[in-house]
C-alpha cells in the first residue's frame, strides 16, 4: 500500500518524538493521539506515524486494542510493506546467522532487533516455526512467509499461536500449518555436541530454546567428571549439553512429562542414555527431596520459566529467584558450579543477580561469579528495547 493512501496518526506533545527518531520501536497508547478515527482503525492497520508538528517520522502499524498501539515498521515513511520488503529483511537475518553456525538451526527472526516488530521464526532444517505475536504480522502473513519461503528455502511453515504476547494484542491462539507436512514426529536438532528432540506441534513455545545455546556450552565445559543436576531441564538444555561435554552422569527435573520423554529421547540419539536419569516433580518439592536424601553434584542448573513476566510481578518474581538460589545451593559440591538463569525481562541483571547472591547466602554458601551469560548471538538486542535482552545466566563457583 502506498503511504499516500495510508491513514496518519500523531504523537501527543507530551510524548518522546526524539527516541523514537533514534531507534525506539513503539508507541505507547498514551503516547498516540486516539481520536475517533485512529481507534476506528483495524488492529495491524498500517499508517504514517506524525510528531505533534505534523512532520512524518516513518511507516508504522497500528492497533488501537494494545498498550503499544504502535510499532515502527519503516523509517521511510514511503515504504512498502510487500513481500520484497519481507525478502529484504529476512535475507539480512539469515546472512547473520549463516556466519554463526555451519547448519540451519537456529533463531532467525529475533522480532524487533531483526526489523521485524512482534515476529519470531525459529529454524529447524527445512522446518521453519512462526510465531506472528503482532496484529500487523497477522494480518501480512501470507507475503511474509512466501518471502520467508523464498529466501530460506524451508519446506514446511508451521505457526504456532501460543503465548501471552498475542492474547495481548487481541490475537487467537490457534496453531496451523501454512506450508507444507507438519512433522509426523520429533525433530533431530543438533547443538553443543547433543542431539535434541524437538516438539514443534505440541511442545513449549517453537519446540526448542535456541537462546541458552552459549551458555549451555560453557556450563557443558564445567561438566567434565561431574554429576549434574538440571532443574527446569524442558527437553534437556544442560543437561545434554553436559554429558556431551563429559560429565559422568545428569538428571533431568521438570514438571512435564512430555518434555523429560523427549529429553530421553535425546540422551538416546546422543549415545548417552545410560549416563542419564530424569525425575518428573515441581522444581521446589525435588529440591527439597533431593537436599534431604543428602544428594550432591558438582554442577546445578537452575533454568525457570519466566517468575517476574512484567514489571507487576517484579518482586514476588526476585522472591523466585532467591527461594531457587536457597534451595539449589545446598546440593553444590564444595567447589562445585551453581548456573542461575532467568529469563524476565522484567528482572535486570543487577536485580536477578543480588537475589541469587542473596538466595545463596542464606543457604550458607559463598562464591564468586565465574560467568555471566546471555542469549546467543541470534537473538540480537536492539539496544534501545531492553525487552529484547532478557535473558541472564550467572555461574557461581561455591
Amino acid at each position: 500500500m502506498e503511504s499516500s493512501t495510508l491513514p496518519t496518526v500523531r504523537l501527543m506533545p507530551k510524548a518522546e518524538a526524539r527516541a523514537v527518531r533514534h531507534g525506539f520501536p513503539w508507541v505507547y497508547a498514551n503516547e498516540l493521539v486516539l481520536d475517533r478515527r485512529t481507534k476506528a482503525l483495524e488492529p495491524g492497520s498500517l499508517a504514517v506515524l506524525e510528531d505533534a508538528g505534523r512532520i512524518a517520522m516513518g511507516l508504522v502499524a497500528v492497533n488501537p486494542l494494545s498498550r503499544i498501539a504502535a510499532r515502527m515498521l519503516d523509517p521511510v515513511p514511503g515504504a512498502v510493506i510487500d513481500r520484497a520488503w519481507f525478502e529484504k529483511r529476512i535475507a539480512a537475518a539469515q546472512t547473520h546467522r549463516a556466519l554463526l553456525y555451519d547448519a540451519p538451526f537456529y533463531r532467525l527472526i529475533h522480532a524487533e532487533a531483526d526489523g521485524l516488530p512482534g515476529v519470531v521464526v525459529d529454524r529447524f532444517g527445512d522446518v521453519a516455526v512462526i510465531q506472528p505475536n503482532a496484529a500487523w504480522a497477522e494480518r501480512l502473513l501470507q507475503p511474509l512467509v512466501e518471502a520467508l519461503v523464498e529466501v530460506t528455502g524451508v519446506t514446511t511453515v508451521l505457526k504456532n499461536a501460543s503465548g501471552r504476547a498475542r492474547a495481548l494484542e487481541g490475537l487467537d491462539e490457534t496453531s496451523e500449518v501454512l506450508v507444507g507436512q507438519a512433522p509426523e514426529g520429533p525433530v533431530e536438532v543438533p547443538m553443543n555436541g547433543a542431539t535434541y528432540m524437538a516438539d514443534l506441534t505440541g511442545g513449549q513455545k517453537t519446540g526448542l530454546f535456541y537462546d541458552q545455546r552459549p551458555n549451555q556450552a560453557f556450563a557443558a565445559g564445567l561438566a567434565r567428571g561431574a554429576r549434574v543436576l538440571d532443574v527446569f531441564s524442558h527437553v534437556g538444555g544442560f543437561s545434554l549439553a553436559a554429558l556431551a561435554g563429559g560429565a559422568e552422569r545428569a538428571l533431568a527435573v521438570d514438571s512435564s512429562a512430555p518434555a523429560l520423554e523427549l529429553a530421553r529421547k535425546g540422551a538416546e540419539a546422543s549415545g548417552m542414555a545410560e549416563r542419564f536419569d530424569t525425575r518428573q516433580g515441581d522444581a521446589f518439592d525435588t529440591l527439597a527431596a533431593l537436599g534431604a536424601e543428602g544428594e550432591s553434584f558438582e554442577l546445578v542448573v537452575c533454568d525457570p520459566p519466566a517468575f517476574a513476566p512484567s514489571k507487576k510481578a517484579l518482586e514476588a518474581g526476585l522472591r523466585a529467584y532467591e527461594r531457587i538460589a536457597r534451595m539449589a545451593a545446598p546440593l553444590v559440591a564444595d567447589g562445585g558450579y551453581l548456573v542461575l538463569c532467568s529469563c524476565s525481562h522484567a528482572a535486570d541483571l543487577a536485580k536477578f543477580r543480588a537475589a541469587s547472591a542473596r538466595g545463596i547466602g542464606k543457604a550458607g554458601r559463598r562464591g564468586p561469579i565465574v560467568y555471566e551469560g546471555r542469549a546467543g548471538a541470534d537473538h540480537p538486542v536492539l539496544p534501545q528495547l531492553a525487552e529484547t535482552g532478557y535473558l541472564k545466566a550467572l555461574v557461581f563457583r561455591l
